[in-house]
């Protein structure tokens, strides 16, 4: 049983509206500052154990080049690398996969998703792109995977890296817009123009993918209501398959937040109240033009059957493989996350060692409690499959957390169908803390 009465709940609210310098949004559990390298040995006890061959199983590949580094970005992204060392990295990509091909966690597994994120994995030409992907065919196929997603800068994308991508075999593009105002393009600090995003949509179109995301963000700094509709209504008439919009926060190790906090400057970020009422309104046209909202930060057009095999086999569970720098793993119930500097990881795999620099070996709980705070973010839970799954019955486990979600009108349940407001989906993560273990309700996300 999980302690979760309402006086043991530590509410997460922000103390204010204002965006403050912090992480808000939560990817994963438990939280990543709890992993270590005390913990490590449990990876490869991890690897070398056969694994079932039902579990689903993806390939996560880490880009870190980037043009220029977004004024919001957190990510480990490099802008300081030539060709050359674009080069290496690529062969220890490749050189990475090897050390994994023959380990017994993969042995009858065919690859369900694999997913190229950054960084931008854009930033390579089309011919990098093409050896990078041969040398890795030398140890893994994916060309029975349901998802090969694919992240574009769009100034990055020219018709021969457009071919290319489909050559390998992406079947979704995602295109990190984020906005379609110029102005808001360069003060927050995008490598891209607007002509660029409708330059390398088209290129995308003609080339006949699957499917097509584009990235937006709400309350980029400089955001106003004018331009909101505006970009909303763009984006609309570009009719991608999918949208994804992200509510901008200011994780510690950005430009802007050191501009707070070392220099005194005002937040330039809208504040929370105002990110959601302009995802709402977003939600809502986009469902007026045919969309239906398939997360807390998607829509996807009614006419097309996107299942979106990286996002629900994780949430659901699945084991991971990340590979590059810092690029973050889960296997058989353990956490883990690659080396974060570039030379340490390039050295690592030249000297034939998988670069691992930290780990969490998670418990049982904390397994049911990772798949459900993830699920949540789909506006709906299956009590069932919980019970199924672990044996647990989560509405009497968490029963003080839903409690209160439900007292305050986010969220109601009818049997085992769990449901979220349209208000509560939108500052879900804000309320998922509220089902974390005790111990992990007050320490730093990373």
């Amino acid at each position: 049983m999980v302690e979760t009465t309402k006086d043991a709940l530590k509410i997460a609210v922000p103390e204010t509206d204002e965006t403050n310098v912090g992480t808000y949004f939560v990817s994963n559990y438990p939280p990543f500052s709890l992993w270590n390298r005390e913990h490590v040995p449990a990876v490869e006890t991890v690897l070398d154990r056969q694994a079932n061959a039902d579990l689903p199983v993806g390939l996560y590949l880490h880009i870190p080049f980037c043009r220029k580094r977004c004024k919001f970005c957190y990510f480990r992204v490099l802008t300081d690398k030539n060709s050359s060392e674009v080069e290496s990295y690529t062969g220890a990509l490749a050189k990475e996969m090897a050390l994994y091909a023959d380990r017994a966690v993969l042995s009858n597994r065919a690859l369900k998703f694999v997913y190229f994120g950054g960084g931008t994995p854009s930033f390579l030409s089309a011919a990098q792109l093409l050896s990078l992907v041969e040398k890795l065919r030398a140890s893994v196929s994916w060309d029975d995977a349901e998802e090969v997603t694919f992240e574009c800068e769009p100034g990055t994308l020219n018709r021969s890296k457009v071919d290319a991508l489909k050559q390998i075999g992406v079947t979704r593009v995602s295109l990190g817009a984020e906005n379609l105002n110029d102005a808001l393009l360069r003060e927050n600090g995008r490598a891209h123009l607007s002509a660029d995003i409708l330059r390398a949509y088209e290129w995308i179109r003609a080339a006949d993918f699957p499917y097509v995301n584009i990235d937006l963000i709400s309350g980029m700094a400089g955001e106003t209501q004018e331009n909101w509709d505006d970009c909303v209504r763009r984006t609309i008439e570009l009719a991608p398959d999918s949208v994804t919009i992200y509510q901008m926060e200011l994780p510690y190790n950005t430009v802007y937040s050191r501009e707070i906090l070392i220099e005194g400057k005002p937040t330039p970020i809208a504040g929370w109240r105002q990110k959601r009422t302009w995802v709402r309104e977003a939600f809502a046209a986009f469902e007026a033009a045919g969309y239906h909202v398939s997360s807390a930060y998607t829509v996807v057009k009614n006419s097309k059957a996107c299942n979106f095999s990286y996002r629900d086999s994780l949430w659901h569970g699945a084991d991971m493989i990340g590979m590059g720098v810092s690029s973050f793993s889960h296997v058989g119930g353990v956490h883990y996350q690659n080396l974060d500097l570039f030379e340490a990881y390039l050295s690592a795999i030249e000297e034939g060692r998988l670069p691992v620099q930290r780990a969490f070996p998670m418990r049982a709980a904390e397994r049911v409690i990772r798949e459900l705070i993830l699920q949540m973010k789909l506006g709906r839970v299956d009590a069932g499959y919980f019970r199924d799954k672990f044996g647990r019955e989560v509405l009497d486990d968490f029963s003080g957390a839903f409690g209160s979600l439900k007292e305050g009108g986010v969220l109601d349940w009818a049997g085992d169908d769990i449901e979220l407001t349209r208000d509560g989906l939108l500052k879900i993560d804000e309320m998922l803390p509220n089902f974390f273990l005790p111990e992990h309700r007050n320490v730093r996300t990373t």
